[in-house]
């Protein structure tokens, strides 16, 4: 969430919280990081705990239930005969695309008039359009 923010929405985020908390921000900030110390502590906990229980070596990442059941209930061959139909599928789009893109680059290399060999002499530059008609004046 913070990586979204750029410096002058962090200043003044912090020049409000300043204005909110005044001379007690410190005591605030450091009540702040200390309940992130303990919830991550009490969540470290909780998957040593869970992973003692199961038997199993279990990471926090792990506890995303698409993540556990990956893991820990479908076989190698499981997951490989899930994949293979959206693989597939994706060589075939990422293979038309690649030909969608070479078919653009030859039309642009093909259309670029600054690197051609008869773009040396002098082109004449095509005149602006005018807004009104100048016999009606």
């Amino acid at each position: 969430m913070i990586e979204n923010l750029n410096g002058w929405e962090i200043g003044a985020l912090l020049l409000v919280a300043l204005f909110i908390f005044g001379e007690r921000l410190p005591k605030v900030l450091g009540d702040g990081m200390r309940l992130l110390r303990r919830l991550r502590s009490m969540a470290q906990n909780a998957t040593t705990d869970l992973s003692r229980e199961l038997g199993t070596d279990i990471q926090l990442e792990d506890l995303h239930p698409k993540a556990f059941i990956r893991k820990h209930l479908l076989s190698e061959d499981d997951e490989a005969a899930i994949r293979k139909p959206l693989q597939t599928l994706y060589d075939d789009v990422k293979q038309d695309l690649n030909g969608v893109k070479s078919e653009f680059d030859e039309v642009a290399a093909a259309t670029d008039f600054r690197s051609s060999p008869k773009a040396t002499a002098p082109a004449e530059t095509p005149r602006p359009a005018q807004r009104y008609d100048l016999d009606a004046t």
